[in-house]
């Protein structure tokens, strides 16, 4: 009697927060953070854009780096609940003036890429 009782309390700690312990009718639920960036959006963007027209098209950027104010990252993350992980980066450039010089990262304007041979 003795022994199952500390079976079933070791049973009962060890469970407790495994993830392999499915709990049915437990619903998990999609984590998204960060800004959404799709190829509309960069499509739209052009050189010489200031930071305000940037900003409108893209939103306000998630990361405005503090020891370069002309370097602008946004960042997008999912966690679905099936376990499948999601991350999309652009970072954007801007010249001394504070105008669109150039971007790099998951997307690119779809007049960059060039079908070669």
């Amino acid at each position: 009697m003795r022994l199952t009782i500390i079976y079933l309390i070791t049973f009962t700690l060890l469970s407790a927060g495994c993830s392999w312990l499915k709990f049915p009718g437990v619903h998990k639920v999609d984590v998204q953070q960060g800004n959404i960036v799709d190829q509309d959006m960069i499509d739209k963007l052009r050189p010489g854009m200031s930071m305000t027209q940037v900003q409108f098209v893209l939103g306000t950027p998630l990361v405005i780096d503090t020891f370069n104010q002309k370097r602008w990252d946004y960042f997008y993350s999912r966690d679905s609940s099936a376990g499948v992980k999601t991350e999309e980066r652009v970072t954007i450039y801007f010249d001394a003036e504070g105008n669109l010089e150039r971007m790099t990262g998951d997307y690119l304007p779809s007049s960059a890429t060039t079908d070669e041979p």
